[in-house]
């Protein structure tokens, strides 16, 4: 989630297929359609938030990829307005599964933040025989859910909000408490060259792979998997107003300031969305924490 302008104002085998096809589509019919609470399903369903956004994140493969199950139970960390919640929260509710909602403090000083989350309760209290009861947490609480109780964690584009808050360490530990003995952490973020080493309010938006698997490992997970499923080559990562200068946010001018109407936006267009890397992680099957990496990178 993006505090920016524009956030402020399984079914397997066949259904991979219908789920790739579905992609963009706001509606399916007839015999294109994903059999109902499949996951390609809930892709493809008219409730969705910006599935044109499908070209660049990939919901379906990397959904999959993070090993996620209609019956599970998902704890889904700063849902900002909800594009993932749009997916999980059908998903989960037709197939016996269970959402935790890890957002904001309704009492949060920022009039921005306060705005996404009535936003996203709006969208998703309203409706429960299509999104289910979620249950609702703050990123503020002592606990995000019952200890060993989550089968799967999704941080999705957060990681430098919870940098810039300094509060990424924490969330993990929660996480972490949070999953069952074997649950999986997924992770998606917009990834910073690694040279150097990684500032730790993560200004740009992006944000080092290597810092992100060295703080996860710290945190005591086990590293599972990388995909480039979400990488995009042609981001340079050097744009004027950092990776908000992309889609989908095409920033004009610095944050705070008016939109600049002479401002090219074509190049960033034809860059699309960012690059990102796409993670797996694990609590071990025993629950006990994993022992750190030999070799670490600090803030």
């Amino acid at each position: 989630m993006l505090l920016t302008r524009r956030t402020a104002a399984l079914g397997l085998g066949p259904a991979l297929g219908w789920g790739l096809a579905a992609c963009g589509r706001s509606e399916p019919s007839g015999a294109d359609a994903a059999p109902h609470g499949s996951l390609a399903w809930a892709i493809a369903g008219p409730w969705r938030i910006d599935p044109e956004r499908d070209e660049w994140r990939h919901p379906l493969q990397t959904l999959l990829f993070w090993g996620l199950q209609g019956d599970m139970t998902v704890l889904e960390i700063y849902p900002g307005l909800g594009w993932y919640t749009s997916i999980l929260a059908p998903y989960l509710n037709a197939n016996g599964g269970r959402l935790i909602s890890a957002s904001f403090d309704p009492r949060d000083p920022s009039t921005a933040r306060r705005e996404v989350l009535a936003a996203w309760e709006a969208r998703f209290t309203n409706d429960p025989d299509l999104f289910g009861e979620i249950t609702r947490t703050s990123i503020n609480a002592p606990a995000l859910a019952a200890p060993n109780s989550v089968d799967l964690v999704i941080i999705a584009n957060t990681v430098h909000t919870m940098m810039a808050e300094g509060t990424f360490e924490r969330v993990l530990g929660l996480s972490f408490r949070a999953l069952k003995p074997g649950g999986a952490l997924g992770i998606e973020q917009h990834r910073a060259s690694n040279t150097g080493v990684q500032d730790s309010p993560a200004l740009t938006g992006y944000v080092q792979e290597a810092f992100v698997r060295t703080v996860t490992q710290q945190a005591g997970f086990e590293f599972v998997a990388a995909s480039d499923l979400n990488a995009n080559a042609r981001d340079t990562r050097d744009h004027p107003f950092h990776v908000w200068t992309l889609p989908p946010d095409l920033r004009t001018s610095p944050l705070g300031q008016p939109d600049d109407p002479t401002f090219d936006t074509s190049p960033y267009q034809a860059i699309g969305e960012s690059d990102r890397m796409t993670l797996k992680f694990r609590k071990s099957s025993s629950g006990a924490p994993a022992a750190p990496p030999a070799s670490t990178q600090t803030p």
